[in-house]
């Protein structure tokens, strides 16, 4: 084995083994308003989970540009609400050009063709092409500190209100998402994704 310890790795070093590592990761397509309301902001982010059986919650993770908090992060402390997307295949495209650094008054949605509709529970809008989204409001907020007490990550727990599946992916005789008909998309290392081939199964251990 390769050993390196990690006090001794620089910043890239060790974003680059995680990131490089932790792969597959689903990818969070988030949208939030800004605190006057006027822009949407969309931006996409992997370091991304859910995080009980209790409580229907989603944990995403927004590391931050020089100390400084992203878009969707100060959104979401503003005004406490958001719209999680998962990206699949078909919207890809879109999801990329997304993720430019854009300023807080310039919309992400205008270096796309995609649609914004209206939620029910929050104010923030939906990506009316994706496939599966989530309306949620935010539950817990919990800002990763570094060595010296500095804030280096923005850590989000946020509660699902709604739960919106298209058709042609959900089974709603069994209540089940269908993967290989959404077609996930999945975020590796620097400039490459993953897409589901197959699946299969294997049960686990009862005792």
């Amino acid at each position: 084995m390769i050993h390196f310890s990690a006090d001794k790795l620089s910043k890239k070093q060790q974003y680059k083994f995680i990131s490089g590592s932790v792969i597959p990761r689903p990818i969070a397509w988030i949208t939030t308003l800004s605190k006057d309301g006027k822009v949407v902001n969309v931006a996409p982010f992997s370091f991304f989970s859910g995080a009980s059986n209790e409580l229907p919650l989603l944990t995403f993770a927004i590391l931050r540009n020089n100390g400084q908090p992203k878009d969707t992060a100060r959104n979401l402390l503003e005004r406490q609400e958001a719209v999680v997307h998962i990206v699949d295949q078909s919207v890809v495209e879109a999801m990329n050009a997304t993720a430019a650094p854009l300023p807080p008054e310039e919309t992400e949605l205008s270096r796309t063709d995609l649609t914004l509709i209206n939620s029910q529970t929050v104010q923030v809008p939906a990506i009316k092409e994706a496939k599966i989204r989530f309306e949620c409001r935010l539950h817990q907020y919990v800002p990763v500190q570094g060595l010296e007490g500095e804030t280096v990550s923005d850590l989000f727990i946020v509660k699902v209100t709604d739960f919106y599946f298209d058709e042609a992916v959900f089974d709603s005789e069994k209540e089940y998402i269908q993967p290989l008909a959404l077609l996930p998309v999945a975020r590796l290392s620097g400039n490459q994704y993953a897409t589901l081939e197959k699946e299969y199964t294997l049960k686990r251990p009862t005792n």
